[in-house]
């Protein structure tokens, strides 16, 4: 597997697209911005679809536009998942999946039709035709179908956009496993924040056409000096805890994040496992002193290792060290960082008014085989 590298400029709307910058493809890797940046076009550019593009685009040692000369989609060895899933309405499951492992070229192995059905629940759909399918239940046979064309790079363009959030649920769990199921790296394309959370291991952000930041989620997420990716509303930082069990009574489940308790509700998430955490910047205040007699019940203790004040704003962001390599991000007033005297360097504790529980469950252990025939293949999220 090598690095994608990208470096192309096309004309678009409002804007010249200048896009620089190498992907290391590990894993699932976000393509994040807002309506009309850039994303899906250049997810286009990657497969070959976008001919209005000039630049170099190469698959490690494998050149696949320099200029405007291109190589055809079909030799590039990408597979596309569209958002309006593409099925052919004439075949049946079946059938759409057959057609996909004809065109497949031939050797590819690793993995079988029947690990594909099985991963993604096909089974029960075989028989059926697209239109008696939910929207759901087409995205996973588009998938599936995508998966057995055998593509080295698998193309994602907004799958979930046209869900509900009942069927955005169902499916992010299957998205989240491809890349350790069938050892294929993945570009997403969306502008939602809880996707890039529940489903990314790295992020590449982009404003009009430009690259705005890049990097590990978590890392990206929690930086002050960029103007905040996914918006002032949804800033926020990502932290991993781990699940130590289920309070029945109170239908609370509790955590333990860097040594301290987190508690949040009820989650089918079993003791043991690892979880992934998306808490917004305007959901966490801070006090000096822990308070007693309050009905917040997460309250971290940490040591502030950031404040950046917004010029002609009442606003300040600041980021909290809570231990481990993890990080929390505040939204605060700067009348509240002048009155408190915070500064780096000073304790403080966090109070996690809300967290927003968009949660991505993560391999227990480093190294967890995900892949066709492993043990642990059909665990839940």
């Amino acid at each position: 597997m090598g690095a994608l590298s990208v470096d192309i400029s096309l004309p678009l709307p409002g804007f010249t697209m200048a896009f620089s910058h190498v992907f290391h493809l590990r894993g699932i890797t976000a393509l994040f911005g807002p309506s009309g940046c850039g994303k899906s076009t250049l997810l286009r550019v990657i497969a070959g679809l976008e001919r209005r593009a000039a630049g170099r685009v190469a698959y490690g040692a494998e050149v696949w536009q320099e200029g405007r000369r291109m190589m055809p989609t079909h030799r590039r060895g990408v597979g596309f998942v569209f958002q309006d899933t593409r099925l052919f309405p004439h075949l049946d499951v079946a059938g759409n999946l057959r057609y996909a492992q004809r065109r497949a070229p031939s050797g590819a192995g690793g993995f079988s039709r029947d690990d594909v059905i099985d991963a993604l629940d096909l089974a029960p759909l075989l028989g059926r035709r697209p239109h008696l399918l939910s929207g759901g239940e087409r995205q996973r046979v588009a998938i599936g179908r995508t998966l057995l064309s055998r593509p080295r790079l698998l193309l994602m363009d907004e799958p979930l956009a046209a869900l509900d959030a009942h069927r955005k649920g169902d499916l992010m769990p299957h998205i989240a496993r491809l890349p350790q199921m069938f050892g294929l790296p993945v570009l997403y394309v969306t502008h939602a924040i809880d996707e890039v959370t529940r489903l990314a291991d790295d992020i590449v952000a982009l404003a009009d056409g430009r690259l705005l930041a890049a990097g590990e989620v978590a890392a990206t997420l929690e930086r002050l000096d960029l103007p905040p990716v996914s918006g002032r509303f949804e800033a926020g930082s990502v932290i991993e805890a781990d699940v130590l069990g289920f309070e029945r009574k109170y239908m609370l489940t509790r955590l333990d994040v860097a040594g301290q308790t987190l508690v949040m509700p009820g989650t089918s998430v079993p003791p043991g496992a690892r979880l992934r955490l998306r808490v917004r910047a305007r959901d966490v205040s801070l006090a000096l002193s822990r308070p007693h007699d309050i009905s917040i019940r997460n309250i971290l203790s940490g040591r502030l290792i950031e404040i950046r004040a917004e010029a002609d704003t009442a606003f300040a962001e600041a980021l909290v060290d809570i231990g481990g390599g993890q990080h929390l991000r505040a939204r605060l007033t700067r009348a509240s960082v002048a009155d408190l005297g915070l500064a780096p360097g000073v304790a403080v504790f966090a109070l996690i008014k809300s967290v927003a529980f968009d949660r991505r469950a993560l391999p227990r252990r480093e190294g967890d085989d995900l892949r066709p025939g492993s043990p642990g293949r059909h665990g839940r999220d």
